[in-house]
């Protein structure tokens, strides 16, 4: 075989060798991440001194309570159609109103 076939084939090889190497501690870097969220979403939790019961019933409302979107989103409180509902509902202010305009 050519000379500088075999050059580039062997370039060829350790090349490959090297990305898979790469890749696997791409993926240990990973897990190893993976790992320091789950310690810190952990020591999040138990910083709210909430019993295991009431963490499962919390989480399940809050995934009831948004259908088709991740449970983590971050939004604390009422969702805006509930508030657009409050809204409708709400009393209407008792202050006069004068229709006219301005200048009038």
């Amino acid at each position: 075989m050519n000379v500088k076939i075999e050059r580039v084939n062997k370039e060829i090889d350790k090349t490959k060798e090297k990305i898979s190497e790469q890749q696997a501690r791409l993926r240990d870097l990973e897990k190893h991440k993976t790992e320091l969220e789950n310690l810190d979403i952990v020591s999040t939790v138990r910083g709210m001194n909430i019993s295991f019961t009431d963490l499962a019933a919390l989480l399940k409302q809050a995934n009831d309570n948004s259908p088709g979107t991740p449970a983590t989103s971050g939004h604390v409180g009422p969702k805006l159609d509930k508030l657009a509902a409050s809204a409708e509902t709400a009393p209407t202010p008792t202050t006069p109103y004068n229709d006219k305009e301005d200048g009038e």
